[in-house]
């Protein structure tokens, strides 16, 4: 085991073989339906909230414990690492990154705790960059150094079907929401600096993913970036614009997933997201 451990939390939506191949911790954040709590990626899969969500039952989310942080850092502590370095999702939606500074406070080892300012896998590359620097042997400072490069190269862009559910979960305001619908517009929206923010609007579902496209190509403008593409029950969707993107790009590994609840839960079944970062 590396001297330093990563963790994160279950909105990095990493796929499993990759969290086992380099030993990434992950601390579950809670979906709230009908009043009962669950872990996501555990306890509740993104098919069962697309499903929950079309039936306009009532979902929230919970960030996870102070002492659930604890129990990870313990347990990284006893399983020989000397440091941690403990990376999450946007602190201004959620309030994960705050539960690990507390826990950290507390820890038996050194913790550095940083905010992604983002979700998915503009999370995940951050992730994915300061394991592999444990695994290579760096020190907590090089680790968190790579975690953070990646993240001021990271981008996420996306497009709903809807703004209802952004709505319904305080993501954007009511007033744009009503604009959205009473036009049919299908919007391209971005994070910017750990918000939800606008990017473009389309008439169509196909003139939106077309441009989602397009954008991506903008952005990474001949730089060698990792690419994902996330969905919702969406499947055929991503795999659409992956394949897109794979073809212009002359990429081959370009990873497709689904999001998991806690993400579901705020936009929605039909939901397809691009997220780019520097290639360390």
């Amino acid at each position: 085991m590396p001297n330093v451990a990563v963790v994160t939390d279950s909105t990095s939506y990493l796929p499993e073989s990759l969290v086992d191949h380099w030993g990434i911790r992950v601390v579950p954040v809670l979906v709230i339906v009908g009043g009962r709590g669950f872990e996501e990626g555990t306890q509740i899969q993104p098919w069962q909230v697309a499903e929950a969500l079309r039936e306009w039952k009532v979902i929230t989310t919970s960030r996870p414990t102070p002492a659930d942080f604890a129990s990870v850092y313990a347990a990284a502590a006893e399983a020989g690492a000397t440091e941690v370095v403990s990376i999450h999702l946007s602190a201004d939606m959620s309030g994960t990154y705050e539960s690990a500074v507390m826990a950290a406070a507390e820890a038996p080892l050194p913790v550095t705790v940083i905010d992604s300012r983002s979700v998915g896998m503009g999370l995940g590359f951050a992730v994915l960059a300061a394991a592999r620097s444990a695994v290579d042997g760096a020190d907590a400072a090089a680790v968190a150094e790579a975690a953070r490069t990646v993240i001021a190269g990271a981008q996420v862009l996306f497009y709903v079907d809807t703004l209802e559910y952004l709505r319904r979960g305080g993501r954007i305001g009511a007033a744009s929401a009503a604009v959205g619908t009473a036009l049919r517009v299908k919007p391209l929206l971005q994070l910017t600096d750990g918000r939800v923010a606008p990017l473009e609007k389309a008439r169509t579902a196909n003139k939106a993913l077309a441009r989602l496209a397009d954008l991506t190509i903008e952005r990474i403008a001949g730089r060698q970036m990792d690419v994902a593409v996330q969905h919702l029950a969406a499947l055929d969707r991503a795999q659409t614009l992956a394949d897109e993107l794979g073809r212009r790009l002359g990429l081959s590994d370009i990873e497709v997933n689904e999001v998991g609840a806690v993400v579901g839960a705020h936009v929605g079944p039909g939901m397809v997201s691009v997220s780019i970062a520097p290639r360390l």
